[in-house]
């Protein structure tokens, strides 16, 4: 029997609070829920009692490294989520954790009080017959490769992305580079497997179906998640919100957290009080 998730909630509690409503945040690949750190703390220290914050690192990640999932795909991991958030929730998922946040919205819409985006993509890979922007295939074949040589480098490589095009690169990178490894490393398999999710995962064709409020969140000089494809989805989600952090990269919630922290209450606010 495959080992069940863990989360964990901010104030510590492990329980879900049923008078309040849960914001479930859900990191990117290849690292773990360390990344939400400074947006917990403020959250605290604002008071936001309307909202309970849940942290979920995704299976073979974090707390959850111990969960092996027989086939790592969007389905399974929505399935394991699912299990453990017995009561609907606002999904945030940054990158990796946007695609799955946006599947939990789909194939369990009962659960979902709304979707919230953070430099993410239906589909992260360019596709240049269609005009669709993200990240060129060479590259994420180069991740795939170098995955197989170093983990460790690669993860620190893929930590560098995350900082470029912030104003302040160095105190962003220091900052990641803490938080993440305060937890072991994912094997080279979990990584492997779940890079795998970014490189074929196309959900575009089912944003449409999305009725929950859908708030999507971007970095202008992010080199992932490139800012042009936000017009393209704003024909695919006609009915989403979207927000564009300038100078900020792909973790606008570290170089940019007090602009993202009132960019995010002010949007929930005006959905749910």
């Amino acid at each position: 029997m495959a080992k069940s998730l863990t989360f964990s909630t901010f104030p510590p509690t492990n329980t879900l609070n049923k008078n309040v409503i849960p914001i479930v945040l859900l990191h990117g690949w290849g690292l773990n829920s360390g990344v939400w750190q400074p947006l917990l703390d403020l959250f605290q220290t604002d008071n936001e009692n309307n909202y309970q914050l849940v942290t979920v690192d995704l299976p073979g990640f974090g707390i959850n490294s111990a969960v092996d999932l027989a086939s790592y795909s969007l389905t399974d991991i929505c399935h394991h989520i699912e299990q453990v958030i017995d009561q609907p929730a606002i999904y945030l998922g940054w990158s990796l954790g946007g695609l799955v946040a946006t599947e939990m919205s789909l194939k369990y819409p009962e659960k979902v009080l709304a979707l919230i985006s953070v430099a993410s993509s239906p589909y992260f890979v360019e596709q240049a017959e269609d005009n669709w922007p993200g990240i060129k295939a060479n590259v994420l074949d180069s991740f795939h490769k170098q995955l197989a040589q170093d983990t460790a480098k690669t993860i620190s490589g893929f930590l560098k992305i995350q900082a470029m095009g912030s104003p302040h690169i160095r105190q962003d990178l220091k900052l990641i580079t803490q938080l993440v490894m305060a937890h072991a490393l994912p094997s080279q398999k979990i990584l492997t497997n779940s890079l795998a999710l970014l490189s074929h995962c196309d959900l575009r064709q089912h944003l449409s179906i999305i009725k929950q409020p859908f708030l999507r969140l971007y970095g202008h000089n992010d080199s992932l998640v490139p800012k042009g494809v936000i017009e393209q989805i704003n024909h695919l989600a006609p009915n989403s919100d979207h927000h564009l952090f300038d100078h900020a990269s792909h973790a606008p919630f570290i170089s940019h957290l007090e602009d993202f922290h009132q960019v995010l209450v002010a949007w929930l606010d005006s959905h749910f009080n």
